[in-house]
């Protein structure tokens, strides 16, 4: 049996809460851990994450508000630039997450069968190509480096996840979408079946 690692974040920009370390601890048989949405911290956290458990697969997830589907991340760009504050106060911009790195990271997971698997259950996903500039594109893009230098026989990606309804309550607006957990816990065990059980992803075009 694989072990799994899944990660999530701690609350950032005002929030009381992060769904995707809410739901992290619910999927079954998965070790939850929560990462600092801090730049200079992430990397290390992560790092100890995986050297202390040895997993097999990685998903690390992260928080997506407007969107509103489970979106498995297919692109990390070694770029950071931060529209916010970290939770350290600190805003980097136009750094790189790796000096010296490759320009990107494209996933080596079966993401396109992995978000068919998720709709399969009845629940909104989609393929992502842009996990964006902030704390959770350094982490899917340092979860790559990681895989593609020392540990290639590591499955791992990172996902994002919409708000959670009580984040969304009272406010108004097309943009703010949301998700309740337990049905983002159940979509992220789909994933990490499907990460473990799946080799080859589906043709080109197969999922938009």
């Amino acid at each position: 049996m694989s072990r799994v690692l899944v990660t999530g974040f701690e609350p950032f920009g005002g929030e009381t809460t992060n769904p995707s370390y809410d739901a992290a601890v619910l999927v079954p048989g998965a070790t939850a851990v929560e990462l600092p949405c801090v730049f200079a911290d992430a990397p290390a956290a992560l790092r100890e994450a995986i050297e202390r458990y040895d997993p097999d697969v990685v998903l690390c997830t992260g928080q997506a508000g407007g969107r509103a589907g489970i979106t498995m991340e297919k692109v990390a760009i070694n770029l950071i630039e931060a529209r916010i504050p970290d939770n350290a106060g600190a805003r980097p911009s136009g750094v790189p997450v790796v000096p010296g790195g490759p320009d990107a990271y494209l996933s080596r997971l079966p993401v396109k069968a992995m978000v068919r698997a998720v709709r399969t259950e009845g629940i909104p996903a989609a393929v992502s190509y842009t996990a964006g500039t902030f704390v959770c594109n350094q982490v899917a893009y340092e979860l790559a480096h990681l895989i593609a230098t020392e540990r290639p026989g590591l499955r791992g990606g990172f996902v994002h996840v919409p708000y959670a309804p009580h984040q969304v309550s009272g406010v108004t607006g097309a943009d703010r979408p949301s998700m309740d957990t337990a049905t983002v816990a159940r979509a992220l065990g789909v994933l990490v079946q499907a990460s473990d059980g799946v080799e080859d992803d589906l043709p080109e075009g197969a999922v938009q």
